[in-house]
């Protein structure tokens, strides 16, 4: 049985109603055809006086009840091909009317499944039963037929509708891989949009984690210093407020961009995301927060290619607001150097957190984790954890090469 119905009701291993009652309707059509085709012989013969004419016409009487029970038992053949098969076969000894019907019908459905023993046991079993009816009949009633002829009728009368099944069951083989095929076209489309929807979940967080906690920690250590700091003069306060709603600003105009990368446009053009020139601004934004920042940008002639700098740039901005948040008042060094078909080399290093700095709770590990994943897809290595002086450094190396940005 095939596994999807869609496919069973293509190939028809699952039938319809109607395609049920047209095959019973011809059935009992050929069934009453044969019917009267031999036993239109036992009235001619009972008009011209033959002797012993009783059991041929009691055989005549006995026949369509056996059909009748040959086609109540065809709904069973889809459960048990061979046997019903064999069965109606072996009915035909006594009736016609299921020789020529039922045991048709049965036959062919017993070759759809294209299994050689049961198609011959059946061909078998015909045959013989035939053969028997044949023995059955008054030689006075009815001439006999010779034995050749008698074998090469029910041969041909057995192949025919064998014939058809073997067809049928092979068409429907084919029709079940082609619909097999496209249903596992479908599954694997289905999967890659799943994949797709995840990793766009994923470049979702990814961009939002970049962009908001860098903007949103500077906001939280500015107004930090408002409700901790007793002793500011009303400049200095004025001063931090502004600098905590300029960050905010920033923030939701981030947002704005990230949004505005996630939603694809028609063109399919996206917004330019920051780079290795949008450093200067970077770090300003975190000297501007009290961070004590001491950097040095050393690589060769040219711009490294597009995705190298955004991932650059990204790995500096998640040391900063790493350092900011879990070791505040430290000291940070910045280090990128780098020259064309080498590498690119960032290192952000930051001090021991000062000792009376307070220090927000321990992050999820998030933010690394998607650091990982995008030097990673820059081809690149990342390394970074506590270094031997009590503080926490993180160091990427991207190739820098030739190679076309795949994200433009």
């Amino acid at each position: 049985m095939a596994a999807d119905a869609r496919v069973e009701f293509a190939t028809g291993a699952r039938l319809s109603v109607w395609s049920r009652v047209w095959r019973y309707l011809l059935v009992a059509v050929f069934a009453v055809i044969s019917y009267l085709l031999m036993y239109g012989g036992f009235a001619a013969a009972v008009e011209d006086g033959k002797p012993d004419s009783l059991p041929f016409a009691i055989l005549a009487l006995f026949d369509p009840i056996v059909g009748l029970i040959a086609i109540g038992l065809l709904p069973l053949r889809r459960r048990a091909p061979a046997t019903i098969a064999i069965i109606t076969a072996l009915l035909s000894a006594v009736s016609t009317t299921t020789a020529g019907g039922p045991a048709v019908l049965a036959a062919a459905s017993n070759a759809t499944h294209r299994r050689a023993v049961p198609i011959v046991a059946n061909g078998v079993a015909y045959v013989a039963a035939l053969w028997v009816f044949e023995q059955l009949v008054p030689v006075e009633t009815m001439e006999p037929l010779p034995w050749w002829i008698m074998l090469l009728a029910s041969g041909v009368g057995f192949l025919i509708p064998v014939a058809f099944g073997l067809y049928i069951g092979a068409r429907r083989e084919l029709i079940a891989s082609l619909h097999e095929r496209a249903i596992e076209a479908e599954r694997e489309r289905e999967l890659q949009v799943a994949a797709a929807e995840a990793g766009e979940r994923t470049r979702i967080a990814r961009e939002m984690h970049d962009v908001l906690a860098h903007r949103i920690s500077l906001v939280a250590l500015h107004a930090g210093a408002l409700t901790y700091r007793d002793d500011l003069a009303p400049d200095e306060v004025t001063r931090t407020a502004v600098l905590v709603q300029d960050n905010a600003r920033r923030a939701l105009t981030e947002l704005r961009q990230v949004l505005g990368v996630l939603r694809r446009r028609e063109s399919g053009v996206e917004p330019p995301q920051p780079t290795l020139d949008a450093l200067p601004a970077l770090l300003d934004d975190a000297r501007q927060a009290g961070a004590l920042i001491d950097d040095e940008i050393s690589t060769g002639p040219g711009e490294p290619p597009a995705l190298v700098s955004r991932t650059a740039f990204r790995v500096v901005q998640e040391a900063l607001t790493n350092a900011r948040r879990h070791a505040p008042g430290a000291a940070i060094r910045v280090r990128i150097t780098g020259h064309p078909d080498g590498l690119l080399a960032i290192e952000v290093v930051n001090g021991r957190p000062s000792p009376t700095a307070r220090i927000e709770a321990t992050g999820s590990g998030s933010g690394l984790m998607g650091l990982a994943e995008r030097v990673d897809l820059a081809d690149g290595s990342l390394d970074y954890g506590p270094n031997e002086y009590g503080g926490f450094a993180v160091r990427a190396w991207l190739p820098w090469g030739e190679e076309e940005d795949p994200h433009e």
